[in-house]
């Protein structure tokens, strides 16, 4: 009788241990939750347009010496679309609709902003990890825009549109407009509030702009270096304010870090500086 129970004691053993085993190694694991995204940098400094630009709004000469820069200029025709009550930047995205020289198809962007509190990008990368931009985004661009002061995550879904009808620097109507950006939009965006939020604002949208603006391309301390022209409308309306802005990337935080500071140094020199932070899309947003 006692064999017989230390025989069945033995056996139940060997089915627990399996069991455990079993529920140790062939269980599923709960999935790994999905890096932060890995972003890019833009450094972007904006120059004096009282001491940049000539008498015809163009870059000085020694600007363009400094930076070899040839006199040819690329045009750039941009615009924003948003409700008269501006949902959709308030809620941290910019749609927008962009027309370069040169190229045949319209192209459109879906960019989603966070802010970075001091040096903190990585609270930002993490933010934007728990709203669903993670490393598996790779449909999606994520950068810090480093202005003078002030840091910015932008995360960027970039796609292309054609519409017929349309040559040179022509923007689509605002129909056509809507159409494209309806058509194209990602479902981040597009449900970003709730489902079809995204289609929904961009149906009862405007335009907020257009601005025809001109990049040159040239190099400063190995890298290749941006100074684009932006004419915006003045704050009271009745004429235009010149953004000249100065920007370069790289995917490196340190080189970011110290190629900015030196370029401020290099353009304080030349008396070229201008000691603000780039807000071009606010403006265009808050003037238009």
């Amino acid at each position: 009788m006692m064999r017989k129970k230390n025989v069945c004691t033995a056996v139940l053993a060997v089915i627990v241990g399996s069991s455990l085993l079993v529920g140790l190694s062939g269980a599923p694991k709960p999935a790994a939750a999905a890096s932060n995204m890995v972003p890019n940098y833009e450094v972007k400094l904006l120059l004096d347009p009282s001491v940049v630009l000539g008498s015809d709004f163009k870059l000085a000469g020694s600007v363009k010496t400094a930076f070899g820069m040839p006199d040819s200029v690329t045009k750039m025709n941009v615009e924003f679309l948003d409700t008269n009550a501006k949902d959709i930047y308030n809620n941290g995205w910019s749609p927008r609709i962009r027309k370069t020289e040169g190229e045949s198809n319209f192209e459109l962007s879906y960019k989603k902003r966070y802010a970075i509190t001091g040096s903190d990008i990585n609270a930002a990368l993490t933010q934007a990890n728990q709203e669903g931009f993670d490393s598996g985004d790779t449909n999606y661009e994520a950068q810090v825009e480093w202005g003078y002061q002030k840091k910015t995550l932008s995360i960027t879904r970039s796609k292309s549109g054609t519409k017929s009808g349309y040559s040179g620097m022509d923007l689509p109507s605002l129909s056509d407009s809507r159409s494209l950006l309806i058509n194209n939009a990602p479902d981040k965006f597009n449900n970003w509030v709730s489902s079809g939020w995204g289609a929904s604002k961009i149906s009862s949208s405007r335009v907020y702009g257009p601005v025809l603006a001109k990049r040159s391309v040239g190099t400063w301390n190995g890298l290749r270096v941006y100074i684009e022209v932006w004419p915006i409308k003045n704050a009271a309306g009745t004429g235009t304010e010149y953004i000249v802005e100065a920007s370069f990337k790289t995917d490196s935080e340190a080189t970011a870090s110290t190629k900015h500071d030196e370029l401020i140094t290099y353009l304080q020199g030349k008396g070229w500086f201008l000691a603000q932070d780039s807000l071009k899309t606010q403006l265009i947003m808050d003037r238009y």
